[in-house]
């Protein structure tokens, strides 16, 4: 029988879960006058905190989408990103979030949501997620 014991990272449900229960503000919009372009949206000092550790996350995130009817409005997309700035979340769940977000605000063509965050521990992340989402992400 063996002594050694079975490593782990100490995260847990709760930390992957972190944050997705927030009440978060509604993105106010207004009515799209055209059709077939596409809006950049691009926040370079997106910040948010780890879940376990309580450091801060800091990167870029960047929203893409096709609007049908509706374009964001950027002053209350700005104060919905501005909730992140000290909330526990996982990068990863981020980047859904605000793509959901966005797709319940809007109902766009397509969306694409990139976040690019920055390196902690010598490893930096980029995390992506697409409207309409899919099985199979497409190859790059």
């Amino acid at each position: 029988m063996s002594n050694k014991r079975k490593k782990t990272t100490g995260y847990t449900d709760d930390h992957a879960a972190a944050g997705l229960d927030t009440s978060f503000p509604e993105i106010e919009t207004w009515k799209n006058q055209f059709k077939s372009y596409e809006i950049l949206i691009d926040d370079p000092e997106f910040t948010s905190v780890c879940p376990k550790t309580g450091l801060p996350d800091f990167g870029r995130l960047t929203i893409r989408y096709m609007p049908r009817e509706k374009c964001m409005e950027l002053k209350s997309l700005k104060e919905y990103l501005f909730n992140y700035r000290n909330l526990g979340i996982f990068q990863e769940n981020i980047v859904n979030q605000v793509l959901d977000d966005v797709v319940k605000a809007t109902n766009p063509v397509w969306a694409i949501i990139v976040g690019d965050f920055r390196p902690r521990g010598g490893i930096s992340t980029i995390v992506e997620a697409r409207y309409p989402r899919t099985e199979d992400m497409p190859a790059r």
